[in-house]
């Protein structure tokens, strides 16, 4: 059933929540209606993309560590060529990781510092993974659907097939482990936006009931 699962909400309000889900689960439309309602988001994936981008802070040291055949012509980090090795090759998934973790832990924090009064979210798509972003948030939000609705809606997107779909699910933590850190759940298998919008609306009424929302 599609909705809101959630624990009582918890004393104080939490200052920033960790969001969450596999690919193709809705998360980044779920960032994007919080944003609108009032949060501040630090979206890591942007920084990543960022940081590997031409001239990115990241690409000498990933350059070095990967040569040249990981970069594209004009200089960034071949994306999909990174993703065959790292699938194929745990060792450079740690290299990769070891390299752009500090630097995309530094910036989300720079981001966070701007926020102000406004409850930060953290959009972090490998939070189940990795223990030390579990450790900086208060609460965890979870965006979860099922394998085959996950895949349809990869599949749609330009560059993407149903093989690979399936293969990045299988890198990423199981739902059934990603509900199990959440302070909540929304089951977003057939939600239309404006549902979606209400499930986080009412989520933000239970979390941060001091603080008004702005649309």
């Amino acid at each position: 059933m599609d909705g809101l699962v959630d624990t009582p909400p918890r004393v104080p309000a939490p200052a920033c929540i960790g969001l969450t889900g596999g690919i193709g689960s809705g998360k980044s439309t779920a960032a994007a209606a919080l944003v609108a309602l009032g949060a501040h988001l630090v979206d890591t994936d942007a920084i990543a993309r960022a940081l590997t981008a031409p001239g990115g802070a990241a690409m000498p040291a990933l350059a070095r560590a990967f040569g040249s055949d990981a970069l594209t012509a004009d200089g960034a980090l071949d994306r999909e060529r990174m993703r065959r090795i790292v699938f194929a090759d745990t060792g450079a998934k740690a290299r990769l990781e070891a390299l752009l973790h500090p630097l995309i832990g530094a910036e989300a924090q720079r981001q966070a510092a701007a926020a102000g009064a406004r409850p930060v979210v953290f959009d972090v798509p490998l939070l189940t993974e990795s223990s030390h972003w579990r450790s900086r948030v208060e609460r965890v939000l979870v965006i979860d659907c099922d394998e085959a609705t996950q895949v349809t809606r990869v599949a749609q997107r330009p560059g993407w097939t149903v093989e690979a779909a399936r293969r990045v699910i299988a890198q990423q933590a199981p739902r059934a482990v990603r509900r199990a850190i959440a302070d909540a759940v929304i089951h977003n298998e057939a939600l239309s936006i404006e549902q979606l919008h209400a499930e986080l609306r009412d989520l933000w009424a239970l979390w941060w009931p001091g603080i008004a929302v702005t649309a």
